[in-house]
């Protein structure tokens, strides 16, 4: 059953803070990238290019970590851990890519597409979010 992602998250996943994802390598240990995230409804979004690491350890195994320490307040931390629900691709990734570059370095297309990359937007049901106490 999919946890909700109240508004203290939904802030910090509105704001400009990067985020640390961990995926699963075939031999079960930990791969953590940074990455921007964005949110729809009650789903976190990743988008990352097509034949990362991060994109192939998540289509073999679904479950994934995100973690961030917001950049007005380092000393508190914010996890959501899920399970990726859908690998989108094509316009609707190129989109979203340019979408994130505007939100994070004001630049309406993504300026560090490599000639040939292709973009997957990770779909992210969570399972746990963990806000920190007031």
């Amino acid at each position: 059953m999919a946890a909700t992602i109240d508004d203290k998250a939904r802030t910090v996943l509105e704001a400009t803070n990067f985020w640390h994802m961990a995926t699963l390598m075939d031999d079960g240990t930990p791969q953590v990238s940074p990455v921007w995230a964005d949110v729809e409804g009650n789903t976190v979004i990743v988008n990352t290019a097509v034949g990362r690491r991060k994109e192939k350890n998540l289509r073999r195994d679904p479950r994934v970590t995100l973690s961030t320490s917001p950049t007005d307040n380092p000393y508190v931390n914010y996890e959501i851990r899920g399970h990726v629900t859908d690998f989108i691709e094509g316009a609707p990734a190129d989109e979203h890519i340019n979408k994130m570059a505007k939100k994070y370095i004001g630049q309406d297309v993504y300026p560090y597409r490599a000639p040939g990359e292709e973009r997957v937007i990770l779909r992210i049901e969570p399972d746990t979010v963990v806000v920190p106490s007031e």
